[in-house]
């Protein structure tokens, strides 16, 4: 069945919701989100990039969520990996807010790959890179590192040992995640855990960030 049509999202409401979760955005900033949710309804019923069909949930949980963390972290400027990126949350979201970033997708799944560098050519986002692969094999290529970030990743551990690694030496962590992986999450001593973040309007979603050790 197609997605709803994305005419049911207006500028103006996009606004609305950006200010809902304290997130001040210009309105070239917000014609950007516009664009690049159109693309994504269009490109996802041929290619599976979000399990969310309303355009209106899909801002909220999406962009507002990810976008939340410019403020909350917070992510003003640096190098960030979004590991895992899929339909580009958070990198791209937080890319929009905060232009003066250095973007790194990390996405293994060719086509959606191809999905991420159609929405960077779309809204002509600088200093933004796809990379096709598995993170386990990348290291070098990405440091410095100021910022690694995931949404959807269960394999905690071995993630959070390879952004601690002497190689990759990322100097925070940040994870949206369920209130039932805090506990598992923050038992990692490879990192010192802040107090969760919790995203608003949600139930138990939280961000977490780590500050990694010496």
């Amino acid at each position: 069945m197609p997605s709803p049509s994305p005419a049911a999202v207006t500028s103006e409401m996009i606004a609305r919701a950006l200010a809902q979760y304290q997130i001040a955005a210009s309105p070239a900033q917000v014609e950007q989100v516009l664009l690049y949710l159109k693309l994504l309804l269009k490109w996802n019923d041929k290619v599976n990039l979000t399990a969310i069909r309303d355009p209106l949930e899909i801002l909220h949980r999406h962009f507002c969520e990810c976008m939340f963390a410019a403020e909350s972290v917070p992510i003003e400027r640096g190098r960030l990996a979004d590991v895992g990126s899929g339909a580009g949350f958070p990198g791209l979201p937080l890319k929009i807010i905060r232009p003066e970033l250095e973007i790194f997708l990390i996405e293994s799944n060719l086509k959606k790959a191809t999905f991420l560098a159609e929405v960077i050519r779309e809204l002509a986002l600088v200093k933004t890179r796809v990379i096709v692969g598995r993170y386990e094999d990348l290291g070098e290529e990405l440091t410095p590192l100021d910022f690694v970030c995931s949404r959807a990743l269960g394999e905690f551990e071995a993630f959070l040992k390879w952004a601690a690694s002497a190689t990759l030496a990322a100097k925070r962590v940040v994870l949206w995640v369920g209130g039932r992986d805090l506990e598992e999450i923050r038992r990692n001593t490879l990192w010192t855990w802040r107090e969760p973040i919790s995203v608003p309007q949600s139930l138990r979603r939280y961000l977490l960030v780590g500050e990694r050790k010496p």
